[in-house]
């Protein structure tokens, strides 16, 4: 049966209100602390997204918090502006007082809240629902109720409340599943159970304990909810709660429903808060992370290259991507040409096939092949002698505080293999004098520049040697070796030049 079959069953809405909450449940995340600024930048953001409500905060919880929801409410933005209170006059006073024109009331339900954390009875709780609703009714806002732990309350009980509310005058009835303990299935058939019995509008709010939150906001929808909380990257309370940017994209590519979010800033706004809020996105978070349409593996990236649909069951472009092409041990050639393609490289079969190597043989090492260390290794092999008449064909260095710097340098010239063993100031200085002391019976070539540059950060950084060499008869000649060992790298970059001069004879 094709998905499309499926959602022919299902009692979609014609379209999905977003309702987020990053700065008031997101906020809530260990370690999060904005300031009103900060505040302030995501509102804006989100504003500019897209999204139909933002909670921008908790007024009643202190002054800083009450100043940063009134700033927002007075920015004029196009979405409504909410603010949190509890089922108490203090709390609807305080989100009233920042001018907001929507606030979230709530109160929990389930046996476990009525117990421990409120100890009342289920006609109390129903009756401080009621004045909530009906007081930020009477204030000209539109009221959205929330059952806390909805979905651990009798549902019998939780129907009478929220029938109550809608009495009562409520715009839209909200079901927090605020541990995540509900699986999909079960999700949809609450949903449809309380959609058949109440008339307003239902949203959804869940968490993340168990890796549900964006399918259990899902299965709301496929029952009916037109509304979803959501947060960017899944920010919120322990394990955070339904991630913004990818209820959006499956609501758009999955089910086909209309929403208000501009996805092409999607990335943008994810990199902004992770940058303020100081929580780092996994590399391969869905949608937004830095893996999300990355390639390493070769048949992967051939495959990508060729029909980008093979790999990508969206285009990066949509969400504010871009596609990468990873350089690693499960690399293809076809990657490669295509990095060189993008930096205007060409290179023969014979090149391209010891760059693939290069590469191949650095993946196992475990080290990873950027875009400049390719470029690099590229040009390197570009530049080569056209002959190698002195070859390296051994090294040993032994260096050490207490120890002379010590390099053992074996060179086959002219098919004459030699040996020599010279000291130094460090490793890379006897490693030259040795190569100079071998070669010196063949022609006479001094080393005039020296240089060396790490390619990108990190000790295992590749290293990019280059020098210049000169001869008596003044012929001078460039030498250039990219490697991850600097004595290696050194020595390659000497024998490139030596070679370049002898081939000159």
């Amino acid at each position: 049966m094709s998905i499309e079959e499926v959602k022919k069953e299902m009692k979609l809405p014609k379209k999905v209100r977003i309702f987020d909450t990053t700065l008031r449940d997101g906020e809530q995340t260990p370690g999060v602390a904005l300031t009103v600024d900060e505040k302030i930048s995501i509102a804006q953001k989100l504003d500019q997204l897209g999204v139909n409500i933002i909670e921008a905060g908790f007024p009643a919880a202190s002054p800083g918090e009450k100043n940063a929801v009134k700033n927002i409410a007075s920015l004029s933005l196009n979405a409504n502006i909410c603010g949190l209170a509890r089922v108490l006059k203090g709390d609807l006073d305080a989100a009233l007082d920042c001018d907001v024109d929507y606030i979230h009331t709530f109160i929990g339900t389930s046996p476990i809240h009525r117990k421990y954390k409120l100890k009342m009875d289920k006609e109390d709780i129903i009756q401080k629902a009621i004045f909530a609703v009906e007081y930020a009714r009477d204030h000209g806002v539109k009221v959205e109720f929330s059952a806390e732990d909805a979905t651990r309350t009798e549902f019998d009980y939780l129907l009478k409340i929220y029938k109550a509310v809608e009495d009562a005058g409520a715009y839209i009835i909200n079901v927090p599943d605020t541990v995540g303990v509900m699986i999909p299935r079960a999700m949809e058939h609450f949903i449809r159970k309380l959609n058949e019995n109440l008339k307003i509008p239902l949203s959804v709010h869940c968490h993340d304990d168990f890796g549900l939150a964006v399918a259990n906001s899902l299965a709301a929808v496929e029952a009916g909810a037109g509304q979803v909380h959501v947060t960017v990257n899944g920010l919120g309370e322990r394990a955070g709660n339904a991630a913004l940017e990818e209820v959006v994209m499956a609501l758009i590519i999955h089910y086909g429903i209309p929403v208000d979010i501009k996805t092409k800033r999607l990335v943008d706004i994810s990199e902004f808060v992770s940058k303020i809020t100081g929580v780092k996105m996994p590399p391969n978070k869905a949608i937004v992370g830095e893996n999300a349409f990355a390639h390493e593996a070769g048949i992967h990236v051939h495959g990508v290259t060729e029909k980008a649909e093979t790999y990508e069951p969206i285009k990066p472009e949509m969400v504010g991507h871009k596609r990468r092409i990873v350089l690693g041990k499960h690399t293809g050639t076809k990657a490669i040409k295509s990095k060189l393609e993008e930096h205007g490289i060409e290179m023969n079969d014979e090149q391209l096939q010891l760059l693939y190597k290069q590469v191949k043989e650095l993946g196992d090492k475990g080290k990873r092949v950027t875009d400049a260390d390719l470029k690099a290794m590229a040009i390197t092999l570009l530049g080569r002698a056209p002959e190698e008449i002195v070859k390296l064909e051994g090294i040993a260095v032994m260096t050490g505080e207490s120890v002379m710097p010590t390099a053992t340098v074996k060179l086959r010239i002219k098919d004459k293999i030699k040996t020599a063993a010279r000291t130094g100031v460090g490793p890379v200085d006897a490693a030259i004098n040795a190569i100079h002391s071998l070669v010196s019976e063949t022609a006479d070539i001094e080393l005039e520049e020296y240089n060396i540059e790490a390619i990108t950060g990190g000790t295992n950084a590749l290293a990019e040697v280059f020098v210049i060499m000169s001869d008596k008869k003044g012929n001078k000649a460039t030498g250039r070796s990219t490697r991850e060992d600097i004595v290696m790298a050194s020595v390659e970059a000497v024998l490139d030049a030596i070679n370049k001069i002898l081939t000159l004879k």
